[in-house]
């Protein structure tokens, strides 16, 4: 379950910036609305502020935004699926319907500091290094 949070709340911040936008938030306002329609109106005003917040953040470089952005809606989406444990199929299927290949949450960020005679090697993917 906390998995799936994790995941949908990445994939939903960085959709957000995206021309998918308005699927995921007719999607997430969906399943919240079969699921907790009490929330439905709060979750699409949340959704709409959020997608202001990123597209800022996004504009202005400012990792820090997206990533307290990203706990918000993992911290919500999990509390959705403890209310609601049968709603983590359906939130699985909206998932896979809004980012079928999973690129939302294929994101690398990478820091190093080398000093002196230190070396540094980072690599996203494969990395070979053939040193004479």
């Amino acid at each position: 379950m906390t998995l799936l949070a994790q995941t949908a709340g990445t994939t939903l911040v960085m959709l957000m910036a995206t021309d998918v936008w308005q699927r995921v938030r007719d999607g997430v306002t969906q399943l919240w609305r079969r699921t907790q329609p009490e929330r439905a109106d709060t979750v699409a005003a949340e959704l709409e502020a959020g997608r202001e917040d990123v597209l800022a953040a996004v504009a202005a470089g400012d990792q820090e935004t997206l990533d307290e952005l990203t706990l918000q809606w993992q911290g919500s989406v999990r509390q959705l699926l403890v209310a609601r444990p049968a709603a983590a199929g359906e939130l699985r299927a909206l998932l896979d319907r809004l980012d079928p290949d999973g690129s939302a949450v294929r994101r690398i960020t990478q820091r190093a500091t080398a000093s002196g005679q230190g070396r540094v090697y980072q690599a996203g993917r494969d990395q070979h290094i053939a040193e004479r």
